[in-house]
């Protein structure tokens, strides 16, 4: 059985893993949002997120967004490559509402898919 929880071994906690994947990374980008990758040594992928004040004032604003990408993650988890992930924001990702917002998230996470296969 498929378990689809988002525990604590699935996040990227401390700055040197956000560090590992800012140095290298492969990305999948759209105009309001990056996703950067690079491959770890676990058996699953993991998930960080940057979500600056500076692209979203309100921190209810903030808050949302995290929320949904991590609920985006939490689903595809088992579809995805052993990677740590770092998503970053970027100017407009307030304007999206939630399933447009989940529309681009799939489309992004698909494209990492694919740069996984083909290496």
């Amino acid at each position: 059985m498929i378990k689809l929880n988002f525990p604590r071994e699935l996040r990227l906690l401390t700055p040197a893993q956000f560090k590992y994947v800012f140095q290298d990374p492969q990305r999948a980008s759209s105009a309001q949002i990056t996703i950067l990758a690079r491959i770890n040594q676990e058996n699953h992928p993991r998930l960080g997120l940057a979500v600056a004040k500076k692209h979203l004032k309100r921190a209810h604003d903030r808050n949302r967004i995290k929320r949904l990408c991590r609920e985006r993650f939490r689903l595809l988890q088992h579809q995805l490559p052993n990677y740590d992930f770092v998503i970053v924001v970027k100017q407009g990702i307030g304007q999206l509402d939630n399933q447009q917002l989940f529309n681009l998230l799939d489309k992004l996470w698909q494209r990492h898919i694919r740069l996984a296969q083909k290496s």
